[in-house]
């Protein structure tokens, strides 16, 4: 995962007045915290934070008072309906830091013949992986997968240095038997018709 420079500046006015303010100039309230430092209110370009965020787990190299730290966002609160990102909590990192994240899971091929269905039981797999190298998605075969089947797991291949941080027998997908409609019973179309 490559690092995304965004340019920072601290603030300090806070409450709703000066969050709305900050928005109107097209630009995001934020927090970084993180390695038991006092918290930092920031201000974060609007543009360059949404296009970073595209990618899940990105990795944001802040440029702040003439210092880069590095961080990843922790909390992304976006308007309900237009989607604007209106705050963001970002978890400052270091270098061969592991760090907890969520790795989204992606299939590939198809199941076996029947009309079956697959859940995802976990839509995202929760790992550690160290902070400059986490993977952007997991990709699961379900080839030929049939009614019944379960991927666990221990059963995802894992990018070298990333461990599960999630019970090892836990089910991330599963088939479900296609369910076939019950015919209607003969009885009671001809009583209806009557």
């Amino acid at each position: 995962m490559s690092e995304v420079k965004i340019s920072a500046e601290t603030r300090s006015e806070f409450g709703k007045g000066a969050a709305r303010r900050i928005r109107r100039e097209n630009k995001v309230p934020g927090v970084l915290y993180g390695h038991g430092t006092d918290p930092v209110h920031l201000t974060l370009p609007g543009h360059d934070l949404m296009m970073a965020l595209k990618t899940s787990n990105a990795l944001l190299a802040l440029q702040l008072d003439g210092k880069t730290e590095l961080a990843i966002p922790k909390a992304v609160q976006r308007d309900p309906l237009k989607g604007f990102i209106e705050h963001v909590d970002l978890l400052l990192v270091n270098r061969g830091e592991q760090v907890s994240v969520e790795i989204p899971v992606h299939t590939e091929g198809e199941l076996a013949a029947g009309g079956n269905l697959l859940e995802h039981v976990l839509n995202a797999l929760p790992v550690e992986a160290e902070a400059t190298h986490i993977p952007e998605s997991l990709t699961v075969s379900v080839e030929g997968l049939e009614a019944g089947a379960s991927v666990l797991a221990k059963d995802i291949p894992l990018p070298k240095g990333v461990t599960l941080a999630v019970d090892a027998d836990a089910v991330v997908l599963q088939v479900l038997a296609a369910q076939a409609e019950e015919p209607a019973a003969e009885g009671t179309e001809a009583s209806a018709e009557a």
